[in-house]
């Protein structure tokens, strides 16, 4: 079993075998599977579901609110950079922090919101001994995204939204990328590219968020 005294060794060779169950998958950015094989996802949850860490499902981080199961996490930062760099990256949705330290390995410089407070000090607590100097945490309303710190060249949402949020497309850089889960009962993956004024969307797989609300608490 894993646990945040895990060996070393025993939670490397699990993130090991996520990693290929990953490429069986279709994962093929080298770069993205190397990111999930560095970071420990067993610390970023709690111990009793260590175990568990590294299967392909979600898991419960409190407040009604899940960690991603690792090929949402691969396959959505896959399509973000699909043949480019990630540059400066707006994450929606912090929740426990595990997603933004892999995005820390692949981007420039990461920001980090979420709308419940202690699940963003939750997620300071995860990352701190990491020591991640590109990665900053805001307790924000993620629908209106971060403008203070926008444009961003990759934004990606941790929930699911009706539509595609206006103010997360407007704080696109030109030629930035935004990936978010759309719809209710039935949702998938939409990739929004921006080239100057003009937004083309593409639709992927049917994944299953939480819903993407508004205001702090």
């Amino acid at each position: 079993m894993i646990t945040r005294v895990a060996d070393a060794g025993q939670a490397a060779r699990a993130r090991a075998r996520m990693v290929e169950r990953l490429r069986t998958q279709g994962i093929r950015d080298e770069r993205v599977l190397a990111a999930m094989q560095a970071v420990p996802r067993h610390t970023f949850v709690e111990e009793g579901l260590a175990f568990s860490a590294y299967d392909d499902t979600p898991l419960p981080i409190g407040f009604q609110q899940t960690i991603s199961q690792p090929f949402v996490v691969a396959r959505m930062i896959e399509l973000l950079r699909a043949g480019r760099e990630l540059g400066r990256t707006l994450e929606v949705g912090a929740g426990c922090g595990y997603q933004a330290a892999v995005l820390s390995l692949l981007a420039t410089e990461v920001y980090a919101i979420e709308r419940i407070r202690p699940l963003l000090d939750r997620a300071r607590a995860n990352l701190r001994p990491l020591r991640l100097p590109n990665v900053r945490l805001k307790l924000a309303d993620g629908s209106l995204g971060l403008p203070e710190a926008a444009p961003f060249d990759s934004i990606i949402v941790a929930a699911a939204a009706i539509g595609v949020p206006p103010a997360l497309k407007e704080q696109l850089a030109p030629g930035g990328r935004l990936i978010v889960p759309v719809g209710g009962a039935d949702q998938r993956l939409v990739l929004v590219e921006r080239q100057g004024n003009v937004f083309r969307e593409s639709g992927y797989e049917a994944v299953r968020f939480v819903p993407l609300l508004g205001g702090t608490e």
